[in-house]
């Protein structure tokens, strides 16, 4: 019931609203520094999706709620590994936490199928963030609760606010099933379901959007057929580059792409099977450009490179001369297709 009763909220403030943009509140669309006309109203206004503050975590043992198949997002900071199921964030895509003595926002959108997290420094300020209840592009915009700021997510930059033009250091995430995080890491922890919150945790609050054609809300060059709406990309971008991997086309075990993206050297990681995605600039600190071949079943190794080196997906160095070194990260996430085509409609799909 309380699925249905949130898609019928949607769709009242849709209609009602025309999609509420900047202009319908009063506010000039220069206070923006994107198209107002895909900046629409998300339905709950203002902190109406509730975000998690430093939850509670369980073993996964304690994780009984959990599926073979549940897609999961993690984090790891030293030795330190956190999990934060889709079924939990597509109730409050927004998580403040920390690791290892490291903060960071951890956000998810559920209409853009979009995970990442940055760090909470000098760039966002000492701050926390909220769900804005405003979408651009369909994508959830994060608000800062220390200067009221916009951040689009799937930019990672602040649009709107004394924080405007903004960026953050984007930290490193993956995405996986399961199944196979609790292979990889059984010492891993898990965001409990005891949030605090009255949520059905089992309950997809969105209905068939995951695998429909359709969308709740305009964006930006809808239509693009290259792959179904819904088709889960890694998106890789580099300067005024931008190039998408389907994820389904990856091989079932580990493939590894050594590619180039506007003369930077990227590899790309991925499993068709374990629904597994990440990229990382191959060239490392001492300047030398690395080339990659895929390692298959040593999860979380996933790649050795030609001096010999083994790297986990996380793209640190577990063993070799380099063991220690961490791979840079380039601006990436895995999110629908519809959603990266719309934000960086002149991408170019991998073949």
């Amino acid at each position: 019931m309380i699925k249905y009763l949130f898609i019928t909220v949607v769709l009242l403030t849709m209609i009602s609203c025309g999609g509420s943009d900047s202009s319908s509140s009063g506010e000039s669309n220069d206070d923006w520094s994107i198209d107002t006309q895909y900046v629409q109203g998300g339905g709950p206004g203002k902190d109406g999706i509730p975000s998690l503050e430093r939850p509670s975590f369980v073993s996964i043992d304690e994780a009984s709620y959990m599926f073979a198949d549940d897609l999961v997002v993690v984090i790891k900071v030293d030795d330190q590994i956190k999990v934060y199921p889709h079924k939990v964030l597509d109730w409050h895509e927004v998580v403040n936490d920390n690791l290892a003595g490291e903060d960071y926002v951890l956000s998810y959108c559920p209409l853009t199928g979009s995970a990442m997290a940055w760090d909470i420094d000098n760039k966002t300020g000492t701050t926390d963030f909220g769900v804005s209840g405003i979408l651009y592009n369909s994508n959830l915009i994060l608000y800062d609760r220390a200067t009221d700021s916009n951040w689009p997510q799937m930019l990672m930059i602040s649009a709107k606010g004394s924080k405007k033009g903004s960026g953050v250091n984007q930290r490193a995430v993956f995405e996986t099933r399961w199944e196979v995080l609790t292979a990889m890491y059984p010492e891993a922890l898990v965001v409990d379901n005891n949030t605090g919150f009255s949520r059905n945790y089992q309950d997809y609050p969105y209905g068939s959007f995951r695998t429909s054609n359709s969308l709740l809300f305009n964006v930006n060059n809808q239509g693009d057929a290259r792959l179904h709406p819904k088709q889960r990309v890694l998106g890789v971008k580099v300067g005024t580059s931008a190039k998408a991997y389907n994820i389904s086309a990856f091989a079932g075990d580990i493939e590894i792409i050594n590619d180039t993206i506007n003369s930077k050297e990227m590899v790309i990681i991925g499993s068709q099977n374990d629904r597994l995605s990440a990229a990382f600039e191959r060239q490392v600190s001492d300047g030398t450009v690395l080339e990659f071949t895929a390692e298959f079943n040593q999860l979380p190794i996933v790649m050795s490179d030609n001096e010999g080196n083994m790297w986990d997906i996380n793209g640190v160095a577990i063993s070799g001369d380099r063991e220690g070194e961490n791979l840079s990260l380039p601006f990436t996430y895995a999110a629908y297709w519809y959603a990266w085509a719309a934000f960086f409609p002149d991408t170019t799909v991998y073949e």
